[in-house]
């Protein structure tokens, strides 16, 4: 059973022997043995098998870290995360967030608690193992989950639960969702990179296995200990592609011989990775029908920025910034190349287009998806997103900002690693989450200039040889390889 946060943390391990279960401070060390991973071979796994060795003997155990209990808060006024009734504010809704430890994850974790909903984080940690493995790393430094955590407490008096383990791990989901009983759960834990499932074979089964079956399992521990709970789960607007006709919000309506049926519009993913948010979606969709379970799918566009209110509260707060050839988008890239006088990195013909949206409005939409859920057996689909842009024109908007900073950018044409239209027609609707009140923050002068400005500072972090693309979809193979340094 795991518990909320305290300032030590302890690790469960069960075993086909004793489970053997202590207490750790950071300062201690619990464990006299040495840790060591074992992959197997025909699975990519970041974490494989945890082996603890003393002495001679070995035995492979599952690690499952989870915290210790506090003391109970005096109660919050009431914000948007109460509901009212003839007896009162009722208690803030539950809100579970998978993959809160993530740049999505962590901006909306902070904004709900923020909004005084009751929230847990559910994360394997695993993005970081990635940075390692890959020799990345965030361009703003970013401190451990439980100090985070610990430093939003100080800050706010606001306690954020954890739970530290796999989702793919049904006996820890299960255990979770028992726990924290949640009224609504948030899905952002999936491995988000179209570049990082195309790097191999091996991480083109991890991405679809850790995506497909991680959100099976939640529709299940939903099914079973949570039947009225609210699934909001990140889509992403890849899902369609690029048709030459308008993208609808997830139907569309077609007359074909004489009969007129409303449809799910049709899905061309391009990479496995979107791929496997085609199979999330139709197994979502499937489970709603089947089991009455209420489901948001929100098909996000590409998000860029950092701050929120949330994450401007302290620098132990501060959320990941990618800027890399696999994890960053394009136009917190463009940026960072920007601030390092490194010319602006255009795939091909720079004519791809894409939808948009500031971190900002990301926490607000998933906001505006709990307070309004939806109905026992709907699956409703949002397109999330503000604004549409090609590659060309955010190459150009910061050409334009950089020069009123003093920065001398330049663009170049790279060869285009990924198998897409560079030219196409491009208009997806995305009325829904405004209908809602959705307030976006569009692409301004202003806000360019503060993600420029976000990019100088930090510029001296810049790893120059992580900027050039390193993965082409072409050239994948079944052998397990490491992106070139």
């Amino acid at each position: 059973m795991a518990h909320l946060l305290s300032t030590s943390c302890s690790l469960k391990i069960t075993s086909c022997r004793k489970p053997y279960s202590k207490q750790l401070n950071e300062s201690s060390n619990a464990f006299p043995a040495y840790f060591s991973l074992k992959i197997t071979k025909d699975l990519y796994c970041p974490f494989g098998s945890l082996v603890v060795q003393r002495g001679k003997q070995q035995r492979i155990c599952t690690v499952r870290a989870t915290t210790l209990p506090v003391d109970q808060e005096a109660p919050t006024q009431p914000g948007s995360g109460f509901h009212q009734n003839s007896n009162g504010p009722s208690p803030p809704k539950r809100v579970m967030v998978i993959g809160g430890d993530g740049y999505c994850g962590w901006a909306t974790a902070l904004h709900l608690s923020n909004k005084n909903y009751e929230v847990a984080i559910v994360d394997n940690l695993v993005r970081r193992l990635f940075d390692h493995q890959l020799g990345l790393d965030s361009l703003t430094p970013i401190s451990s989950i439980h100090n985070r955590i610990r430093r939003w407490k100080s800050l706010t008096g606001k306690s954020i639960q954890l739970y530290i383990g796999d989702i793919c791990d049904f006996e820890f989901l299960s255990e979770s969702f028992k726990s924290f009983e949640p009224d609504a759960v948030v899905h952002f834990g999936e491995q988000r990179s179209a570049p990082y499932s195309m790097i191999d074979r091996s991480r083109a089964v991890f991405t679809q296995h850790n995506n497909v079956i991680g959100t099976l399992n939640v529709l299940f521990a939903i099914k079973e200990f949570r039947e009225q709970c609210h699934l909001v789960k990140l889509g992403t607007m890849g899902e369609y592609g690029t048709p030459n006709i308008d993208i609808e919000e997830g139907y569309i309506t077609i007359t074909h011989n004489g009969r007129t049926d409303t449809l799910p519009y049709p899905k061309q993913a391009s990479s496995f990775y979107h791929l496997s948010k085609v199979h999330d979606s139709n197994n979502i969709a499937f489970t709603c029908k089947a089991w009455g379970i209420r489901a948001t799918d929100l098909n996000q566009g590409v998000v860029y920025g950092v701050r929120t209110d949330e994450t401007e509260m302290h620098e132990e707060l501060c959320n990941r910034f990618d800027y890399d050839g696999v994890f960053g988008t394009a136009l917190n890239r463009f940026c960072v190349q920007a601030a390092v006088g490194h010319p602006l990195t255009v795939y091909g013909k720079g004519g791809q287009t894409r939808g948009y949206l500031d971190i900002r409005d990301t926490v607000q939409c998933v906001e505006l998806a709990i307070a309004n859920p939806a109905q026992r057996g709907e699956f409703r689909v949002f397109n999330q997103f503000t604004e549409q842009f090609s590659v060309n024109d955010l190459a150009t908007l910061v050409t334009k900002a950089g020069k009123k900073l003093g920065l001398d950018v330049q663009t170049i044409s790279v060869p285009n690693p990924r198998v897409e239209a560079e030219e196409h027609y491009y208009n997806a609707k995305h009325t829904k989450l405004i209908e809602l009140g959705l307030k976006p923050h569009l692409l301004s002068d202003s806000l360019l200039d503060s993600l420029l400005n976000f990019a100088i500072k930090f510029k001296d972090r810049v790893d120059t040889k992580q900027i050039m693309p390193s993965v082409s979809w072409r050239k994948i193979g079944a052998k397990p390889k490491t992106v070139s340094a």
